[in-house]
């Protein structure tokens, strides 16, 4: 019998995804061809620039999804569910505190991590978790009324969890089982044709719309999905063309003539989806909903932890800077602003981005390194100088914060309720208490691609003959101009 691998899972799971979210958000499909036709443009133009951060291939069929949950044990469930497609918890995310609007959730991603397993399928789901005894946001009543709604729903079919637990057992799936996973899994995150409760709704609603759409329906689903495009702006541009309606701006560092670093993001604004209510005398009636959007991402070069440390300065700069000119009477734009920050303070090259520590790298041997009689040296910097290896940048394989709330803060019609007095204060929640709800480790991707670039480092001295190798860095000032 044939073994149905779990990479293989995941990339059929993605598709049928995509096929779902196209039929119930048409517009999905317009995205979609619009970043595969920049993608296929750019690869004509220049096939190395274009597949730097991974082949054409992977980034034709990379999708992120996103999906909201209510409780400890509906994150346990789809953990389960994703972990027998070989996707594992990565990064914690608080979105309570988030700038311009707080959500009432926190967040993990579920996504591949080996290269091998990236390079065949990167899908990933940015999964959130409703923070229901948050007293920012729910009263006790509110909470004790969310928790038993909660509690009354199945997400997910028990059928479905014993299949995704014997798959991740035995490492795959069987053909037949294959198929009835991925059947009950689609199904799991199709929106529902079941009637919204349209008073229970509203009151959730009037806190926060994410939390109604946590909270209110008796289902989950995905709430976009999203592909990557290699070039953000002129996607965005072309989008506007064909009349859809972009969000105000694109989330993450600004465009510039220098490596891509991290994250970009933007969407079309959530658009009206015709929903039925139940109303308290008992009547079923039609209306709408505007709760889901269209996402599309550009990925750049992962950041160590010295580059993230730096990049908070960088936007905290920014945001100074913005704010001075704005109080002067200036309509100066924040991508403006942060452009013009970037070009004095960002290294404007990869080599300089690596001896400085501040992106992330995996380094092998130039296969027609030096070959005079002289040995290689240890440090860093001087077998970049020497020819002696060569870096290839670590594709962000994660998600900013602050991003993703203004993706949602940007799909949202009005201000989260939410105490702002200082008499009370959140919920505890990290990615320690997130391990203990999964009962899974969670990995903190900073000391993931650490380890990428050490094990990179550790081959290259095995192969060189060397007993270490010292890295040395010399750190970007934030106060001072760029090297």
């Amino acid at each position: 019998m044939s073994t149905v691998l779990p990479w293989q899972a995941r990339a059929a799971f993605a598709r049928r995804l995509s096929d779902v979210y196209g039929r119930e958000v048409p517009a999905y499909n317009t995205l979609v061809a619009v970043a595969a036709e920049i993608n296929a443009e750019l690869l004509a133009q220049d096939p190395k620039a274009a597949e730097r951060l991974g082949s054409f291939e992977r980034v034709t069929a990379e999708r992120h999804g996103a999906i909201r949950i209510g409780t400890a044990t509906e994150l346990r469930q789809v953990a389960q569910i994703f972990a027998a497609m070989g996707m594992h918890p990565v990064g914690f995310y608080d979105l309570r505190d988030a700038t311009p609007r707080p959500i009432p959730v926190i967040s993990t991603a579920f996504r591949p991590v080996d290269d091998e397993e990236l390079a065949r399928n990167p899908f990933r789901v940015f999964t959130s978790l409703l923070v229901v005894d948050d007293r920012r946001f729910f009263d006790a009543n509110l909470q004790e009324r969310l928790e038993a709604f909660l509690a009354s729903r199945s997400l997910f079919p028990p059928e479905l969890l014993d299949l995704a637990e014997k798959a991740e057992s035995a490492g795959g799936f069987g053909a037949a089982e294959a198929e009835r996973f991925l059947d009950l899994a689609t199904a799991a995150f199709e929106l529902s044709s079941e009637p919204v409760d349209r008073a229970w709704y509203r009151r959730l609603e009037a806190i926060s719309e994410v939390a109604a759409d946590i909270g209110g329906v008796r289902s989950t689903h995905i709430n976009h999905l999203t592909p990557r495009v290699l070039d953000i702006d002129e996607l965005y541009r072309r989008m506007q063309h064909r009349g859809i309606t972009m969000i105000d701006e694109i989330q993450g560092p600004p465009r510039w003539d220098g490596p891509d670093l991290l994250l970009r993001q933007t969407s079309f604004r959530a658009l009206a989806e015709h929903r039925t209510f139940r109303t308290p005398d008992g009547r079923v009636e039609p209306g709408e909903l505007r709760i889901r959007f269209g996402e599309v991402e550009a990925r750049g070069i992962a950041l160590t932890e010295t580059g993230r440390d730096w990049y908070d300065q960088l936007v905290a700069e920014t945001d100074h800077r913005l704010a001075s000119q704005q109080a002067a009477g200036s309509e100066a734009r924040r991508a403006d602003v942060a452009r013009t920050v970037w070009a004095e303070r960002v290294p404007r090259t990869e080599a300089e981005l690596a001896r400085h520590d501040l992106a992330a790298f995996t380094y092998q041997v130039t296969p027609n390194r030096p070959r005079d009689g002289h040995q290689p040296p240890a440090d860093l910097a001087g077998l970049l100088d020497g020819g002696w290896v060569t870096a290839a940048p670590i594709v962000y394989e994660d998600f900013l914060p602050r991003s993703a709330a203004g993706i949602f803060s940007s799909n949202l019609a009005d201000r989260t309720a939410q105490e702002t007095n200082g008499r009370v204060t959140g919920t505890a929640r990290d990615a320690a208490w997130l391990a203990t709800a999964l009962d899974r480790p969670v990995l903190d991707p900073t000391e993931h691609y650490t380890r990428q670039r050490r094990r990179s480092l550790q081959t290259v001295a095995d192969q060189l003959g060397l007993s270490a190798i010292t890295e040395r860095p010399v750190a970007t000032p934030i106060g001072e101009q760029r090297p």
